[in-house]
């Protein structure tokens, strides 16, 4: 009993102890290792471990090394851009500093200070984002730099600057690995136009600030005639005394010269478009859909095409995104088994690591919230909520659904009636009518949707998907050949009639895309402009009267951003601050459809799921947003439809990007 506690003691006290020798001297410690045979206990000093090194002698983490070095080429680029183009600055104190920077020297100091300040801040959004590519451009350039201010001004300070930002970044290389953006030819044209931009402007600068000694008093077009005649290496029509004139003339072709290069460049590289579905991940995407299709609403917009995807290791499960502006856009929750879902991410993550992009989901479910967050450590934030009704629950009846009803009444009187069908009973010739519908009643020059969205209107592959399309004969015709399953909800005349124009008695169409096997989600409603108010209201009636008939037991409606806001701004006792949030979010309601939709889901008594927005840190909300906004169409950088509409071949609009809108009356 007695060894039995000694070791037990032994074992309950290995912990390190710090005492004293005999002389009073402090030791390091130690910790008991056993007892002896007379019941004395063994201690073993402690090994003494190695010091902290303070941050100084630590130098920065490694991972933020990329942002330091990014600053640091941005202060450079100014200051070079600075001393290229000021002649005061050239000639301060300053100057002391500016000299020394690299690409400042030699007999060309202004035009070649100025290329580097050019080069260096255009590298510099490259490194922060960890790029493979700008890291070599940078490693090749500060050592050239160093070599060109030892050799031309041998300036020892010049070049220890030079080295000063090399050696973090040979140290730190393996924070550099990032692989190239998807990216077209196109880029090309947009560093033509804006480097073509910036070259003026800072051109006009530069032949500005030596106004004193300028011959005569140019006009502002003589002054850009001349830019642009410098740009391209030509004498323009302005003239200076002494050496200005070749100061001047060196800088504009210099910046000419970094335009030309860097375009020609962009324009003959290698090139890697955006990924998209094969036919092999949408036929695997739908295998996954058909067993775990009825989790989420929005699980069968992740068959979009313009979107790429990844699949879990065992792959049961998938992520798919869309890159916008080096945002990595997921939208919804994971497609398939949730037990695999972290497989997903993971390999998620894993892409958006290689790439420095930024992750972020769109639209995802609370319990795809919960699982994001908890696999990634990501931060999750609630956007908005989802109308869903439950069309057992459904009825026109009673007095909160009045308005509705007396909607309905009204169209029906005036002589519309509904059609709903599923998109494999409809012939080709209504689809394609349906098609250049709702192209030409878009009613914007681009196409918004992304989260909620599908994209196309009757593929073949999208059989299960819903049609609701309401029809008005506008005068005598012939009757429009029906498809060879057309159930027509009864509302109205005897069937639908082909009036005058392109799309017979076409009125309003509805498409909704399958929510597993007993359920859909609203894509996209258009309608024709001239047609009455209340189309919308009349088709979401349709088809949720419809549903039992076809086997469907609920309806995902419209997405409402920042419902929750909105629904306690308004009530009794809402705080100042709520207050203020849901006046700023009705004013926005101008431009954005914010409280428009709220209310249109609001009519027909849904229940509400809230969606999230799931990000990593608070400083990429603002890019993340911008990059959401791209996505669904609110912000565009395509051309404008003016000059679309001079190209030789129109778009096709089969595979076009759906818009989600609502027109109330």
């Amino acid at each position: 009993m007695t060894g039995g506690s000694t070791d037990s003691a032994s074992t309950d006290s290995s912990s390190e102890v710090i005492g004293s020798t005999a002389r009073g001297s402090k030791v390091v410690g130690s910790k008991v290792v056993g007892s002896a045979a007379g019941g004395s206990t063994v201690r073993e000093p402690l090994v003494p471990g190695p010091r902290a090194r303070s941050p100084l002698v630590r130098g920065p983490r490694p991972d933020a090394v990329p942002a330091l070095i990014a600053t640091a080429c941005t202060l450079v680029g100014f200051l070079d851009i600075a001393a290229g183009v000021f002649p005061r600055f050239r000639h301060s104190r300053m100057h002391t500093v500016a000299e020394v920077l690299p690409g400042a020297l030699g007999p060309f100091a202004a035009a070649l200070s100025l290329s580097t300040g050019v080069l260096l801040l255009l590298l510099a959004h490259g490194l922060r984002r960890r790029k493979r590519r700008a890291w070599r451009a940078a490693v090749a350039l500060l050592p050239a730099g160093a070599v060109a201010q030892f050799a031309y001004r041998h300036s020892l300070i010049g070049v220890v600057i030079s080295l000063a930002l090399l050696a973090p970044l040979l140290r730190h290389r393996g924070e550099f690995a990032a692989l190239p953006d998807p990216r077209s030819r196109w880029r090309a044209l947009a560093n033509f136009v804006l480097m073509g931009a910036g070259s003026l402007v800072l051109g006009l600068v530069i032949v500005s600030v030596h106004a004193s000694r300028m011959v005569g008093d140019p006009s502002l077009a003589d002054r850009i005639t001349h830019v642009l005649y410098g740009l391209f290496g030509f004498e323009g029509p302005l003239d200076y005394t002494g050496p200005t004139s070749s100061t001047v003339a060196f800088s504009l072709g210099a910046l000419g010269l970094l335009t030309a290069i860097t375009t020609i460049y962009l324009a003959f590289r290698p090139e890697h478009p955006a990924a998209r579905l094969t036919d092999d991940d949408e036929s695997r995407l739908r295998a996954l859909l058909a067993k775990h299709g009825g989790r989420d609403s929005l699980g069968h917009f992740a068959l979009r095409r313009d979107k790429a995807v990844v699949f879990s290791p065992s792959g049961k499960a998938a992520v798919t995104y869309r890159v916008v502006s080096g945002v990595m856009l997921a939208s919804g929750d994971p497609v398939g088994d949730v037990e695999a879902w972290p497989g997903a991410i993971e390999r998620f993550m894993d892409e958006a690591k290689a790439h420095s992009w930024t992750p972020a989901v769109m639209g995802c479910s609370e319990t795809g919230g919960e699982v994001w967050t908890r696999e990634t450590g990501l931060d999750a934030l609630e956007l908005g909520d989802e109308a869903v009704v439950d069309v057992v629950d459904f009825s026109l009846s009673g007095r909160p659904m009045r308005n509705v009803r007396q909607m309905v009444k009204r169209i029906e009187r005036a002589g519309y009636e509904t059609r709903v069908r599923r998109v494999r009973d409809l012939s080709e010739g209504e689809l394609e009518r349906i098609r250049r519908a709702t192209e030409d009643w878009r009613g914007t020059d681009t196409e918004r949707g992304f989260s909620m969205a599908l994209g196309r209107i009757g593929d073949t592959a999208d059989g299960d998907c819903l049609i609701a399309t309401a029809h008005k004969a506008d005068g005598p015709g012939t009757r429009a050949e029906p498809g060879p399953h057309a159930p027509s909800v009864p509302y109205g005349g005897p069937g639908p009639f082909a009036g005058p124009g392109p799309y017979g008695d076409l009125k309003a169409v509805l498409h909704f895309v399958p929510w597993g096997t007993d359920g859909v989600s609203l894509d996209l409603m258009r309608r024709d402009r001239a047609a009455d108010p209340g189309m919308n209201e009349l088709l979401i009636v349709a088809a949720l009267q419809a549903a039992p008939r076809l086997g469907i037991e609920r309806v995902s409606l419209n997405f409402a951003m920042f419902r929750s806001a909105l629904a306690r701004g308004e009530k009794i006792g809402a705080g100042p601050v709520l207050r203020v949030w849901r006046s700023l979010l009705v004013f926005l309601s101008r431009w954005f459809q914010i409280e428009s939709l709220y209310k249109f889901n609001a009519k027909f008594r849904p229940r509400w799921e809230p969606r999230f927005v799931v990000y990593r840190t608070s400083r990429d909300l603002p890019r993340i947003g911008l990059a959401a906004m791209q996505a669904e169409g609110f912000v565009s950088l395509a051309l404008p439809r003016l000059l679309l509409r001079r190209r030789a071949a129109p778009r096709p609009c089969a595979h076009a990007v759906a818009e989600r809108e609502v027109r109330t009356a």
